[in-house]
């Protein structure tokens, strides 16, 4: 059986990995044992934060919903529980864009939640509904 000489994978796998380090700081970005154990933490961070950002986004929702909605005498909680009993499905990703490019559109929506609210004038106290609805 011939002999192998490995020379050639182990160049193409180190060359693989600095380039992957490229932009790092220090040794980092040219020894190749800084190098991987680098490109595998940042391969981590990737994986998590991808995750992360999806968390990140719905939250920036949410706050621009919240903020459009308060100004129209609801809260988030309440809208959204407006929008739910009103039969409209519609995400928070859409609903933050209407709130900022299409306020009349937002409005007519919010106008649709405060109907569903209705039911709350003949629940519980007097004062129930208004601290709901404004």
């Amino acid at each position: 059986m011939a002999r192998v000489k490995r020379g050639v994978t182990s160049h193409a796998k180190h060359k693989k990995t600095l380039k992957a380090a490229k932009g790092f700081y220090g040794r980092r970005k040219n020894t190749i044992r800084a190098a991987k154990a680098a490109v595998d933490r940042s391969k981590q961070f990737a994986y998590r934060d991808r995750k992360v950002n999806k968390r990140n986004f719905r939250a920036l929702w949410i706050q621009r919903i919240n903020a459009a909605v308060r100004e129209n005498g609801l809260t988030y909680g309440r809208f959204i529980d407006g929008l739910s009993k009103a039969g409209i499905e519609v995400d928070r990703k859409v609903l933050s864009d209407m709130a900022i490019h299409e306020p009349e559109a937002f409005g007519a929506l919010i106008a649709a939640a405060k109907k569903a609210l209705d039911y709350l004038k003949d629940a519980g106290t007097k004062n129930e509904f208004e601290s709901a609805v404004r």
